[in-house]
């Protein structure tokens, strides 16, 4: 073929979408099991059922950490097998120990859901269907496995979470304690986004960068941060646009629908655009 971009085979080692697509689906039973996948018959089995969990998800990911370390594509070459077998079990090691951690932070976020919208009746409902809680359990799993450093799987993680529920969070972000996503399509987080404790955003939210910088040669900087910080309890209302690595939203603030800021906004405030003339007429 032409063009060798566009294509791999089997010397070139790189994650299996399907074996990741599993992956992401056993961390969602994981991060509430009965809910999601095989139901557990009674208490008693629980902790074995999460104990055999955590066994097919060690062996699926060394795996799979293995290929992303070996495959590598953002250094253009990957590790020899023993070195990236090596990153990989350190990776997974890390990862394991902070799952506990991660599913409190979970918990957290779908009693946040309940709370935070009269429609739902109980928290299960918030667990069962809430876009926001399933786009979060897969982005706080990614998140950890993008601070070890692991290339491509946990983007690979996030696009499915995209393509699922309409959420487009990238692995870099980092999300507080008690976020809440309410309805969730088109809302975008980008990579060096950072959101406090108790932020609630709602549908058609932009987090993104304000313009993108380039290098001597012309090319797009990367890895730099170029995102906004919205501190702790702050709401964001529907189709708000918030741009820029400088643009800080302080606690408490409310930002009012289809606003667009690009500007930093002190604590406790309202952010709202101008009123619009509305004129009606007999049809």
């Amino acid at each position: 073929m032409a063009n060798a971009a566009s294509h791999r085979t089997a010397d070139s080692p790189m994650p299996d979408a399907t074996i990741v697509g599993a992956i992401v689906e056993r961390l969602r039973w994981l991060a509430f099991p009965g809910f999601f996948g095989p139901r557990v018959v009674d208490p008693s089995g629980l902790e074995q059922h999460v104990g055999r969990l955590l066994d097919e998800l060690a062996v699926m990911l060394q795996g799979q950490l293995e290929s992303a370390f070996a495959y590598d594509p953002i250094g253009s070459h990957g590790c020899q097998a023993s070195e990236a077998s090596r990153r990989a079990s350190e990776a997974l090691a890390g990862f394991f120990e902070r799952i506990p951690a991660v599913r409190a932070l979970l918990a957290e976020d779908a009693a946040a859901a309940f709370e935070g919208d009269p429609a739902m009746r109980h928290l299960d409902e918030a667990i069962l269907c809430c876009p926001g809680v399933s786009a979060l359990v897969v982005h706080r799993f990614a998140h950890e496995l993008q601070l070890r450093g692991v290339p491509l799987i946990p983007r690979m993680m996030a696009e499915r979470s995209h393509a699922a529920t309409g959420i487009d969070i990238h692995p870099g972000a980092v999300i507080g304690r008690r976020m809440f996503i309410d309805h969730g399509t088109g809302v975008v987080i980008g990579e060096t986004t950072r959101i406090g404790d108790g932020c609630r955003l709602y549908q058609g939210v932009t987090l993104g960068a304000k313009r993108l910088e380039v290098d001597e040669s012309g090319r797009i900087r990367r890895g730099y941060q170029r995102h906004p910080t919205i501190e702790d309890d702050v709401t964001i209302y529907a189709g708000a646009t918030i741009l820029g690595e400088g643009t800080i939203i302080g606690r408490g603030s409310v930002v009012n629908g289809s606003v667009f800021v690009t500007a930093s906004v002190p604590p406790g405030s309202v952010v709202s655009g101008p009123n619009l003339e509305i004129r009606m007429r007999q049809r």
